[in-house]
């Protein structure tokens, strides 16, 4: 069925035609039911759309029809048609679980809109659970995703991951080059030697080589004893060259032999060393035209290119924006103590048209962000974001992050000192504290 679908419980014919009638013309798929009994056969917890009834109704009313209901999937809403003598108990039906009730007369206008509340509601509670059950089933994956772009990837790295050839990754930036590097590691026959990152770009030209070689006692000023490189620790292992454009031609050379020979010797020794190691590269650049331009070793861009994975951008896989988000809010909820907060479509929805520039890692800052402040979240929400996340270290974050929460309790307590320590749980000297730090005056929230 639709997520469009409502189920009409009436044993009135004319009543319950009517009202189906009124529906389907609002473009809605209705099946309609004469008894509670004759409906409760047809629904189930995965039933995607919502429940109207009567109250008063031979056999099974509706109170008992919403008990079953409850007890069936708490989530559904159930709009309850009272007659005016029946408000009270709509209203005491309302607090066993109902979702609404209806009177009669029914005003078109008004019920067209509990019923598009209700279903959005619906909708909501649906793609939720079917985010948390595509999440489960993917526990043991660390690549989560349902698009044919991601699911192509995934059976990649599984006949990858065996093949034992050096590779390359090539993606933007916070696409999960290193997520995937990790999952072709952990699905390889070397899963259990070590897995060694390097960011090329993070190393000092000066310091890449000691770091990859290693070196022996005296072989500088400072090296007062022997060191093992990187390349020499992953041994039996896999590692990693995240932004392998950036290391220096000098130094390609001596990466080059050690991909051919599978040796490596350390600075101030002339003994060479057999390593057993897979290499799995990193890049977010074109190395091959960097290659032609003179800008990296051509021979080196051949030997670790035996293999190309390419990792699509978020704009490519949009589908799972929604499973990823719900993702991250579970892990930030857990790592800061919080609740996480609730999606609603219109979230769902600007997820969705988002660019995502800064892809998946945009995403997971998004997310934190959200749950930290449960901020609703819209293009111009995210447009200020990006911008102060751009360059800025994680206190500087952590910072705004407080300051976005004190301005919201102020702003929620009208500027009152007391009911704002008292909703963020500090002491009043703290807050006046916070107050100083961040430059924020009282005054500026009180309604006037």
């Amino acid at each position: 069925m639709p997520s469009s679908t409502i189920c009409v419980i009436d044993d009135h014919q004319d009543i319950r035609s009517a009202l189906v009638e009124m529906l389907q013309l609002a473009d809605y798929r209705v099946t309609a039911f004469s008894s509670a009994k004759d409906a409760l056969e047809t629904l189930d917890r995965n039933f995607p759309g919502i429940v109207i009834s009567d109250i008063r109704m031979p056999n099974m009313d509706g109170f008992e029809l919403l008990s079953r209901l409850q007890k069936l999937d708490s989530d559904l809403p159930v709009l309850l048609i009272t007659g005016h003598g029946d408000v009270q108990m709509a209203i005491s039906a309302i607090r066993s679980g109902a979702y609404d009730f209806i009177e009669k007369p029914f005003r078109r206008e008004h019920l067209l809109e509990v019923i598009k509340r209700a279903l959005d509601k619906r909708q909501l509670v649906c793609e939720n659970r079917r985010l948390k059950d595509a999440i489960a089933s993917q526990n043991k994956e660390s690549i989560i995703g349902q698009s044919a772009a991601i699911n192509s990837l995934k059976e990649k790295i599984t006949r990858l991951a065996k093949a034992d050839v050096n590779t390359l990754i090539r993606g933007e930036t916070g696409t999960g080059k290193e997520l995937t590097a990790r999952r072709l590691h952990e699905q390889s026959d070397r899963h259990k030697g070590p897995f060694v990152a390097i960011n090329c770009a993070a190393l000092p030209e000066s310091m890449m080589e000691v770091e990859l070689f290693g070196h022996e006692a005296g072989a500088f000023t400072d090296a007062k004893k022997a060191r093992i490189g990187k390349f020499e620790y992953a041994h039996q292992g896999t590692i990693f060259l995240d932004e392998v454009e950036s290391i220096p031609l000098a130094l390609a050379i001596k990466i080059l032999r050690v991909l051919q020979e599978r040796q490596v010797e350390r600075l101030g020794s002339n003994q060479s060393i057999n390593i057993d190691i897979r290499v799995i590269a990193a890049t977010k650049v074109d190395l091959k035209k960097l290659s032609e331009q003179g800008a990296f070793r051509e021979d080196l861009y051949y030997r670790l290119n035996v293999v190309e994975l390419y990792l699509p951008p978020l704009r490519e896989r949009d589908q799972d924006v929604a499973m990823l988000f719900r993702y991250f809010i579970s892990q930030a909820s857990s790592r800061f103590n919080v609740p996480a907060p609730e999606l609603s479509v219109h979230i769902i929805d600007t997820l969705m048209q988002h660019d995502w520039p800064g892809n998946v890692r945009e995403l997971i800052n998004v997310a934190e962000r959200f749950v930290l402040t449960d901020t609703l979240i819209d293009q111009h929400t995210l447009a200020s974001w990006q911008s102060d996340t751009d360059q800025q270290s994680l206190p500087k974050r952590l910072e705004r992050y407080e300051k976005r929460l004190i301005e919201e309790a102020l702003l929620q307590s009208q500027g009152s000192i007391k009911l704002t320590y008292q909703a963020l749980g500090i002491a009043r000297k703290t807050l006046y504290d916070k107050l100083a730090k961040y430059g924020l005056d009282r005054h500026r929230f009180i309604d006037d």
